[in-house]
Parts: C-alpha cells; structure tokens; sequence
C-alpha cells in the first residue's frame, strides 16, 4: 500500500516577520535593567555640572583665601584708580568686556540698613563716592567669582553654567558670612571688613564681604 505524504505547511513571509519581532522583543527584555526612582534620577543627572558643588569646593579652598591674602586697603585703592592707575595691575575681570573686581579691606562705621544694603562710612574715601556693604538676603553681582581671576569662563560649558556659580559664591556669603550681622542692631558700630567690588560706577563702591567683624 503506498505511504501517503503529509504536505509540508508552506512558509509565508509574514511568519519570518513574526519570528524577528519575537526575538527583537525578547533580546530587549532581557537586556532592560529595572530602576527604581531614585536609581533613574541619579543615572539622568550624572556628569551634570552642579554649580552649588563647583562653589562649595573652591569658595572656602582658594577663593576667600585668595580675597583676604590679595586685599588692598580700600582707601589707597581708590586713590591710586582715580588717579589712573591701571585697573588690571589691581584686580580682575571676567572678559574684555567686563568691569574689574577688586579685593578690599576697610575699617568702616555702619550707617542704617537700606533692605540689602548697609551703607558704611570709611574715613578718607572721596565724599563723593558711596560705600556700602552687601549684607542680604539679596546678594547681588558677581565680584566674588571674578576678583581672583581663577575662575575662568572657558572652564564651563556655556554662560549660564559660570553665572550659576557666582550665584553660588553669593549664596555661600549669605549663609555663612553674613550670618552673623544684625541688621537691627549694626548702626554705629565699627566693623572690619574685607571683602569684594566691581566698578562698574567709579562713584559706588558695593562690597560683598568674605569676612566682617562687628566691634
């Protein structure tokens, strides 16, 4: 009796298809790696700059020492500006473009505070140049990161990145140095400051302090 053949189901293109969306979709799953929140949000901000971290390293390593060690009295400063002297054999900038920052010390007698700013007397500075102090919440400008001239522009990737860090610096100052001014209670006492300004107006002298003493 002659054996009977059983045909042999043809292969349509659409089964290979099937078969290659199968394998892609298993060889996925078995390389995903589940990650918890926490896991997710550390691996997506990873090698991100951290402008408060840049800040927290140098502020208290170079740049506050750097202020303190360089300091010009404030008086002879602006003495040697007005009679025009070279700014940049004094202080720095943070471009071709930009106002230089000076690191200062000063013996001064507090005014009453306006908001953020506390204006100071310093025997010997013009009468017609303003001294003020910076004493928050506010701290404004960017003198603290420019006046060493270490911290460059070109180590950041865009501007934002080396704006942030100022703010940084400032906001450094705010929670430690001026942590311990009472606004309430600072008229008339004589402090020693040492600290930093940008001239942007020759006749304002607005400095952010990396040291205070309130006698």
């Amino acid at each position: 009796m002659p054996r009977t053949l059983r045909k042999r189901a043809a292969i349509r293109p659409w089964h290979i298809g099937v078969l290659v969306i199968v394998a892609v979709v298993v060889a996925a799953a078995m390389s995903t790696k589940v990650l918890s929140i926490d896991d997710a949000t550390a691996a997506s901000t990873e090698g991100q700059f951290d402008p408060a971290e840049y800040a927290a390293e140098h502020y208290e390593a170079d740049i506050a020492p750097a202020i303190e060690d360089n300091a010009i009295d404030l008086v002879s400063l602006l003495s040697d500006l007005n009679a025009g002297a070279d700014e940049a054999s004094l202080g720095h900038s943070a471009g071709s473009a930009s106002a230089y920052s000076f690191p200062v010390s000063f013996t001064a007698v507090a005014g009453a505070p306006v908001g953020a700013i506390l204006p100071v007397t310093v025997e010997g500075v013009p009468a017609e140049t303003t001294v003020q102090l910076q004493i928050g919440p506010a701290v404004n400008g960017t003198a603290i990161r420019d006046v060493t001239g270490t911290v460059d522009f070109g180590d950041f990737t865009n501007q934002l990145e080396f704006q942030q860090v100022a703010t940084e610096f400032n906001t450094i100052v705010k929670d430690t140095v001026l942590t311990g001014i009472d606004p309430a209670t600072i008229e008339g006492k004589t402090l020693t400051v040492v600290g930093a300004f940008t001239r942007v107006n020759p006749a304002l002298v607005s400095v952010v302090p990396v040291s205070v003493e309130v006698n």
